[in-house]
Protein backbone atom coordinates (compact mmCIF):
# COMPACT_ATOMS: atom_id res chain seq x y z
CA UNK A 1 0.00 0.00 0.00
CA UNK A 2 1.22 3.38 -0.65
CA UNK A 3 2.55 6.39 2.18
CA UNK A 4 2.19 3.87 4.45
CA UNK A 5 3.72 5.75 7.55
CA UNK A 6 6.31 4.06 9.61
CA UNK A 7 6.52 5.18 13.69
CA UNK A 8 9.76 4.38 15.34
CA UNK A 9 9.87 4.32 19.78
CA UNK A 10 10.53 2.03 22.53
CA UNK A 11 7.81 2.97 24.38
CA UNK A 12 4.77 0.64 23.45
CA UNK A 13 2.34 3.04 25.05
CA UNK A 14 3.58 5.80 22.93
CA UNK A 15 3.25 4.36 19.95
CA UNK A 16 -0.25 2.46 20.43
CA UNK A 17 -1.04 6.53 21.31
CA UNK A 18 -0.20 7.57 17.86
CA UNK A 19 -1.55 4.59 16.41
CA UNK A 20 -5.29 5.45 17.49
CA UNK A 21 -4.51 9.21 16.51
CA UNK A 22 -3.66 9.13 13.28
CA UNK A 23 -5.12 5.31 11.78
CA UNK A 24 -8.06 7.02 10.37
CA UNK A 25 -5.83 9.56 8.20
CA UNK A 26 -2.87 7.43 7.45
CA UNK A 27 -1.73 3.67 6.99
CA UNK A 28 0.50 3.82 10.20
CA UNK A 29 3.02 0.88 10.98
CA UNK A 30 4.74 0.38 14.43
CA UNK A 31 8.50 -0.27 15.32
CA UNK A 32 9.83 -0.64 18.88
CA UNK A 33 13.20 0.29 18.30
CA UNK A 34 15.57 0.80 15.40
CA UNK A 35 16.75 -2.81 14.50
CA UNK A 36 12.36 -3.87 14.34
CA UNK A 37 12.40 -0.67 12.03
CA UNK A 38 15.25 -1.69 9.91
CA UNK A 39 13.80 -5.19 9.23
CA UNK A 40 10.29 -3.92 8.46
CA UNK A 41 12.14 -1.30 5.86
CA UNK A 42 14.05 -4.41 4.31
CA UNK A 43 10.77 -7.00 4.46
CA UNK A 44 7.97 -4.79 3.86
CA UNK A 45 8.80 -2.81 1.07
CA UNK A 46 9.55 1.34 0.76
CA UNK A 47 7.44 3.59 3.58
CA UNK A 48 6.87 7.03 2.65
CA UNK A 49 7.36 8.39 5.65
CA UNK A 50 9.79 7.48 8.57
CA UNK A 51 9.33 8.91 12.32
CA UNK A 52 12.14 7.86 14.75
CA UNK A 53 12.30 8.66 18.77
CA UNK A 54 15.52 10.07 19.39
CA UNK A 55 16.64 8.19 22.35
CA UNK A 56 15.88 4.50 22.21
CA UNK A 57 18.68 1.32 24.24
CA UNK A 58 20.73 0.07 21.27
CA UNK A 59 20.42 2.02 18.07
CA UNK A 60 19.12 5.57 18.49
CA UNK A 61 17.27 7.60 16.60
CA UNK A 62 20.18 9.73 14.66
CA UNK A 63 21.53 5.90 13.81
CA UNK A 64 18.21 4.41 12.93
CA UNK A 65 17.96 7.30 10.52
CA UNK A 66 20.87 7.43 8.84
CA UNK A 67 20.95 3.47 8.39
CA UNK A 68 17.32 4.10 6.60
CA UNK A 69 18.79 6.82 4.51
CA UNK A 70 20.96 3.84 3.07
CA UNK A 71 18.57 1.19 3.32
CA UNK A 72 15.26 2.90 1.64
CA UNK A 73 16.82 5.93 0.75
CA UNK A 74 13.26 7.49 -1.06
CA UNK A 75 11.68 7.12 2.38
CA UNK A 76 11.25 10.75 3.81
CA UNK A 77 12.85 10.96 7.49
CA UNK A 78 11.50 12.79 10.52
CA UNK A 79 12.78 12.51 14.07
CA UNK A 80 10.36 13.06 17.09
CA UNK A 81 12.39 13.73 20.21
CA UNK A 82 11.64 14.87 24.10
CA UNK A 83 15.24 15.54 24.77
CA UNK A 84 15.86 18.41 21.46
CA UNK A 85 19.16 19.54 22.15
CA UNK A 86 21.39 21.40 19.61
CA UNK A 87 23.77 18.99 19.18
CA UNK A 88 20.84 16.19 18.37
CA UNK A 89 19.55 18.49 15.83
CA UNK A 90 22.50 18.96 14.02
CA UNK A 91 23.58 15.30 14.07
CA UNK A 92 19.79 14.37 13.00
CA UNK A 93 20.18 17.15 9.83
CA UNK A 94 23.80 16.39 8.95
CA UNK A 95 23.68 11.98 9.25
CA UNK A 96 20.52 11.36 9.24
CA UNK A 97 19.34 13.69 6.24
CA UNK A 98 16.02 15.11 8.46
CA UNK A 99 13.31 16.30 6.66
CA UNK A 100 11.81 17.72 9.37
CA UNK A 101 12.39 17.69 13.12
CA UNK A 102 9.51 17.31 16.12
CA UNK A 103 9.52 18.40 19.65
CA UNK A 104 7.64 16.27 22.42
CA UNK A 105 4.73 16.50 23.35
CA UNK A 106 3.44 16.95 19.62
CA UNK A 107 -0.04 17.88 19.24
CA UNK A 108 -1.97 15.40 16.97
CA UNK A 109 -2.87 18.49 14.33
CA UNK A 110 1.03 19.22 14.31
CA UNK A 111 2.19 15.78 13.67
CA UNK A 112 -0.70 15.07 10.79
CA UNK A 113 0.60 18.27 9.47
CA UNK A 114 4.12 17.13 9.25
CA UNK A 115 3.47 13.86 7.78
CA UNK A 116 1.36 15.70 4.97
CA UNK A 117 3.95 17.31 4.15
CA UNK A 118 6.64 14.50 4.19
CA UNK A 119 4.26 12.86 2.07
CA UNK A 120 4.15 15.49 -0.31
CA UNK A 121 8.26 15.56 -0.29
CA UNK A 122 8.09 11.64 -0.95
CA UNK A 123 5.76 12.10 -4.17
CA UNK A 124 7.91 14.54 -5.04
CA UNK A 125 10.94 12.27 -4.74
CA UNK A 126 9.31 9.31 -6.60
CA UNK A 127 8.18 11.33 -9.27
CA UNK A 128 11.70 12.74 -10.18
CA UNK A 129 12.90 9.10 -9.84
CA UNK A 130 10.30 8.25 -12.58
CA UNK A 131 10.83 10.71 -14.73
CA UNK A 132 15.28 10.17 -14.60
CA UNK A 133 14.46 6.34 -14.53
CA UNK A 134 11.92 5.74 -17.17
CA UNK A 135 11.59 8.88 -19.26
CA UNK A 136 14.62 10.35 -19.47
CA UNK A 137 15.94 6.83 -19.92
CA UNK A 138 14.01 6.09 -22.48
CA UNK A 139 14.76 9.00 -24.46
CA UNK A 140 18.14 8.31 -23.75
CA UNK A 141 17.26 4.85 -25.28
CA UNK A 142 15.71 5.92 -28.95
CA UNK A 143 18.59 8.16 -29.17
CA UNK A 144 21.08 5.75 -28.65
CA UNK A 145 19.07 3.40 -31.37
CA UNK A 146 19.19 5.97 -34.33
CA UNK A 147 22.61 6.65 -33.35
CA UNK A 148 23.32 2.67 -33.42
CA UNK A 149 21.20 2.32 -36.74
CA UNK A 150 23.01 5.34 -38.58
CA UNK A 151 26.45 4.00 -37.70
CA UNK A 152 26.12 0.36 -36.24
CA UNK A 153 30.31 0.36 -36.46
CA UNK A 154 31.11 3.26 -33.95
CA UNK A 155 27.78 3.81 -32.08
CA UNK A 156 26.46 0.31 -32.41
CA UNK A 157 28.87 -0.62 -28.97
CA UNK A 158 26.96 1.36 -26.45
CA UNK A 159 23.92 -0.97 -26.07
CA UNK A 160 26.77 -3.65 -25.74
CA UNK A 161 28.50 -1.00 -23.35
CA UNK A 162 25.18 -0.43 -21.52
CA UNK A 163 24.52 -4.72 -21.09
CA UNK A 164 28.27 -4.99 -19.72
CA UNK A 165 27.99 -1.98 -17.47
CA UNK A 166 24.73 -2.99 -15.86
CA UNK A 167 25.64 -6.93 -15.29
CA UNK A 168 28.79 -5.54 -13.60
CA UNK A 169 26.94 -2.42 -11.43
CA UNK A 170 24.76 -5.49 -10.17
CA UNK A 171 27.70 -7.33 -9.47
CA UNK A 172 29.11 -5.08 -6.95
CA UNK A 173 25.32 -4.37 -5.96
CA UNK A 174 25.34 -0.51 -6.81
CA UNK A 175 22.53 1.61 -6.28
CA UNK A 176 20.71 2.89 -9.31
CA UNK A 177 22.33 1.39 -11.85
CA UNK A 178 20.08 3.23 -14.96
CA UNK A 179 22.99 6.21 -14.10
CA UNK A 180 25.26 3.44 -14.85
CA UNK A 181 23.49 2.68 -18.05
CA UNK A 182 23.07 6.40 -19.34
CA UNK A 183 26.51 7.08 -19.04
CA UNK A 184 27.18 3.94 -21.27
CA UNK A 185 24.85 4.62 -24.08
CA UNK A 186 25.77 8.41 -24.42
CA UNK A 187 29.35 7.93 -23.65
CA UNK A 188 30.30 7.65 -27.48
CA UNK A 189 28.10 10.86 -28.76
CA UNK A 190 31.34 13.19 -28.72
CA UNK A 191 32.71 10.69 -31.21
CA UNK A 192 30.64 12.62 -34.09
CA UNK A 193 33.11 15.65 -33.58
CA UNK A 194 36.31 13.48 -34.08
CA UNK A 195 37.14 11.93 -37.93
CA UNK A 196 35.70 8.51 -38.42
CA UNK A 197 38.80 7.43 -39.79
CA UNK A 198 40.29 8.11 -36.21
CA UNK A 199 37.71 6.41 -34.51
CA UNK A 200 37.34 3.74 -36.55
CA UNK A 201 40.98 2.65 -35.51
CA UNK A 202 40.86 3.59 -31.99
CA UNK A 203 37.84 0.41 -31.98
CA UNK A 204 39.48 -1.75 -34.13
CA UNK A 205 42.18 -1.97 -31.52
CA UNK A 206 44.86 -0.43 -34.05
CA UNK A 207 47.76 1.75 -31.76
CA UNK A 208 47.72 5.38 -32.23
CA UNK A 209 50.30 7.77 -32.06
CA UNK A 210 50.27 10.60 -29.08
CA UNK A 211 48.64 13.37 -31.02
CA UNK A 212 46.18 11.25 -32.43
CA UNK A 213 45.02 9.55 -28.39
CA UNK A 214 44.68 13.05 -27.72
CA UNK A 215 43.13 14.23 -30.60
CA UNK A 216 40.61 11.02 -30.01
CA UNK A 217 39.75 11.10 -26.65
CA UNK A 218 38.39 14.67 -26.93
CA UNK A 219 35.34 12.93 -27.93
CA UNK A 220 35.35 12.65 -24.12
CA UNK A 221 35.16 15.80 -23.29
CA UNK A 222 32.85 17.02 -26.07
CA UNK A 223 29.96 14.16 -25.29
CA UNK A 224 30.22 15.72 -21.52
CA UNK A 225 29.62 19.19 -22.09
CA UNK A 226 26.80 17.99 -24.79
CA UNK A 227 25.74 15.92 -21.91
CA UNK A 228 25.87 18.40 -19.22
CA UNK A 229 23.24 20.63 -20.37
CA UNK A 230 20.24 18.38 -19.01
CA UNK A 231 18.69 19.29 -15.89
CA UNK A 232 19.55 16.35 -13.95
CA UNK A 233 22.63 14.91 -16.10
CA UNK A 234 25.43 15.91 -14.81
CA UNK A 235 26.74 12.86 -13.04
CA UNK A 236 26.36 10.99 -16.46
CA UNK A 237 28.07 13.88 -18.29
CA UNK A 238 31.06 13.66 -15.92
CA UNK A 239 30.73 9.55 -16.32
CA UNK A 240 31.46 10.91 -20.04
CA UNK A 241 33.90 12.77 -19.05
CA UNK A 242 36.34 10.87 -17.31
CA UNK A 243 35.96 7.69 -19.41
CA UNK A 244 39.77 7.67 -20.39
CA UNK A 245 41.14 8.53 -17.11
CA UNK A 246 43.48 5.61 -15.95
CA UNK A 247 42.79 4.79 -12.24
CA UNK A 248 46.42 6.22 -11.27
CA UNK A 249 45.76 9.26 -12.37
CA UNK A 250 47.27 9.16 -15.98
CA UNK A 251 45.04 9.27 -19.26
CA UNK A 252 42.65 11.91 -20.11
CA UNK A 253 41.32 14.81 -18.62
CA UNK A 254 44.91 15.73 -18.20
CA UNK A 255 44.49 16.50 -14.49
CA UNK A 256 45.02 15.44 -10.96
CA UNK A 257 42.19 13.24 -10.42
CA UNK A 258 42.63 9.52 -10.12
CA UNK A 259 41.50 6.63 -7.75
CA UNK A 260 38.28 6.93 -6.06
CA UNK A 261 37.82 10.90 -6.67
CA UNK A 262 37.20 9.53 -10.73
CA UNK A 263 33.42 8.92 -10.86
CA UNK A 264 32.21 5.37 -10.63
CA UNK A 265 30.53 5.40 -13.69
CA UNK A 266 33.78 6.66 -15.35
CA UNK A 267 35.68 3.66 -13.87
CA UNK A 268 33.13 1.24 -15.21
CA UNK A 269 33.45 2.43 -18.48
CA UNK A 270 36.66 2.33 -19.01
CA UNK A 271 37.00 -1.00 -18.19
CA UNK A 272 34.27 -1.95 -20.88
CA UNK A 273 35.64 0.19 -23.13
CA UNK A 274 39.18 -1.23 -23.11
CA UNK A 275 37.60 -5.37 -22.95
CA UNK A 276 35.55 -4.49 -26.04
CA UNK A 277 38.72 -2.82 -27.67
CA UNK A 278 40.43 -6.07 -26.86
CA UNK A 279 37.90 -8.41 -27.89
CA UNK A 280 37.21 -6.07 -31.39
CA UNK A 281 41.11 -6.80 -32.52
CA UNK A 282 40.23 -10.71 -32.02
CA UNK A 283 41.71 -10.84 -28.27
CA UNK A 284 40.19 -14.12 -26.68
CA UNK A 285 38.10 -12.86 -23.70
CA UNK A 286 40.21 -15.12 -21.07
CA UNK A 287 43.17 -13.29 -22.20
CA UNK A 288 41.76 -9.91 -22.65
CA UNK A 289 41.00 -10.13 -18.92
CA UNK A 290 44.33 -11.52 -17.91
CA UNK A 291 45.68 -8.67 -19.69
CA UNK A 292 44.23 -5.98 -18.42
CA UNK A 293 44.42 -7.36 -14.59
CA UNK A 294 48.30 -7.36 -15.21
CA UNK A 295 47.85 -3.45 -16.72
CA UNK A 296 48.80 -2.23 -13.14
CA UNK A 297 47.25 1.54 -12.07
CA UNK A 298 44.98 1.42 -15.03
CA UNK A 299 41.85 0.34 -13.78
CA UNK A 300 40.08 0.09 -10.58
CA UNK A 301 40.86 -3.50 -9.19
CA UNK A 302 37.54 -3.62 -7.29
CA UNK A 303 35.72 -2.78 -10.34
CA UNK A 304 37.84 -5.48 -12.86
CA UNK A 305 36.86 -8.54 -10.89
CA UNK A 306 33.28 -7.84 -11.02
CA UNK A 307 33.68 -6.98 -14.46
CA UNK A 308 35.48 -10.60 -15.03
CA UNK A 309 33.01 -12.34 -12.65
CA UNK A 310 30.05 -10.93 -14.90
CA UNK A 311 32.02 -11.80 -18.14
CA UNK A 312 32.24 -15.46 -16.93
CA UNK A 313 28.42 -15.79 -16.10
CA UNK A 314 27.53 -13.88 -19.51
CA UNK A 315 29.94 -15.90 -21.58
CA UNK A 316 28.17 -19.07 -20.03
CA UNK A 317 24.84 -18.12 -21.64
CA UNK A 318 23.65 -20.13 -25.03
CA UNK A 319 23.22 -17.79 -28.01
CA UNK A 320 20.59 -19.62 -30.46
CA UNK A 321 19.62 -19.56 -34.17
CA UNK A 322 16.11 -17.22 -34.30
CA UNK A 323 13.89 -16.09 -37.10
CA UNK A 324 13.49 -12.52 -37.76
CA UNK A 325 10.14 -12.38 -37.61
CA UNK A 326 10.09 -14.16 -34.00
CA UNK A 327 12.76 -11.57 -31.75
CA UNK A 328 11.83 -9.70 -29.20
CA UNK A 329 12.60 -6.74 -26.78
CA UNK A 330 14.59 -9.36 -24.85
CA UNK A 331 17.16 -10.96 -27.39
CA UNK A 332 20.63 -9.63 -27.61
CA UNK A 333 22.41 -10.10 -30.72
CA UNK A 334 25.03 -12.78 -30.29
CA UNK A 335 26.96 -12.01 -33.38
CA UNK A 336 27.24 -9.00 -36.35
CA UNK A 337 24.54 -8.73 -38.96
CA UNK A 338 26.12 -8.19 -41.95
CA UNK A 339 24.71 -7.63 -45.32
CA UNK A 340 25.58 -9.89 -48.31
CA UNK A 341 28.28 -7.35 -49.46
CA UNK A 342 30.00 -7.50 -46.07
CA UNK A 343 28.24 -4.14 -44.66
CA UNK A 344 27.57 -3.72 -40.90
CA UNK A 345 24.04 -3.18 -40.69
CA UNK A 346 23.88 -3.99 -36.20
CA UNK A 347 26.50 -4.92 -34.10
CA UNK A 348 26.53 -7.52 -31.72
CA UNK A 349 25.54 -6.64 -28.11
CA UNK A 350 22.52 -4.57 -29.54
CA UNK A 351 19.22 -5.21 -28.32
CA UNK A 352 16.76 -6.21 -30.60
CA UNK A 353 14.75 -3.10 -30.28
CA UNK A 354 11.39 -2.15 -32.11
CA UNK A 355 13.50 -0.17 -34.78
CA UNK A 356 16.11 -2.79 -35.14
CA UNK A 357 13.92 -5.34 -35.68
CA UNK A 358 12.39 -3.47 -38.74
CA UNK A 359 16.02 -2.57 -39.87
CA UNK A 360 16.57 -6.46 -40.09
CA UNK A 361 12.99 -6.88 -41.78
CA UNK A 362 13.57 -4.96 -44.04
CA UNK A 363 16.89 -5.78 -45.55
CA UNK A 364 15.15 -9.88 -45.08
CA UNK A 365 12.36 -8.93 -47.18
CA UNK A 366 15.27 -7.54 -49.94
CA UNK A 367 17.23 -10.63 -49.96
CA UNK A 368 20.68 -8.88 -48.70
CA UNK A 369 20.41 -10.79 -45.49
CA UNK A 370 19.30 -14.53 -43.98
CA UNK A 371 15.68 -14.97 -42.48
CA UNK A 372 17.57 -15.83 -38.92
CA UNK A 373 20.33 -14.16 -36.65
CA UNK A 374 22.10 -15.00 -33.36
CA UNK A 375 20.72 -13.68 -30.03
CA UNK A 376 21.30 -14.28 -26.76
CA UNK A 377 18.08 -14.33 -24.54
CA UNK A 378 18.15 -12.11 -21.52
CA UNK A 379 15.15 -11.72 -18.85
CA UNK A 380 15.60 -7.70 -19.05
Amino acid sequence: MSNRILFVDDEPNVLQSIRRSLRKQFDVDTAEGGEEALQKLTANGSYAVIVSDMRMPGMNGVELLSQAKVDSPDTVRMMLTGNADQQTAVDAVNHGDIFRFLNKPCQPDELANAINSGIRQHELITAEKELLQNTLRGSIKALADVLSLSNPEIFGRMTRFKTRIQHTAEEMGLADVWKYESVAMLSQIGCVAVPEDLVRRRIGGHKLANDELAEYAAHAAIGADLVKTIPRMEYVAQGIRYQEKNYDGSGFPKDRVKGDDIPVAARLLKVVLDFDGLESAGTPPDIAIERMKSAAGVYDPAILEAFDRSMRADLALAAVSVNIMQLTDNMILAEDVKSSNGTLLIAKGQETTLSARRHLQNYKDKGLIGSSVIVHETTA
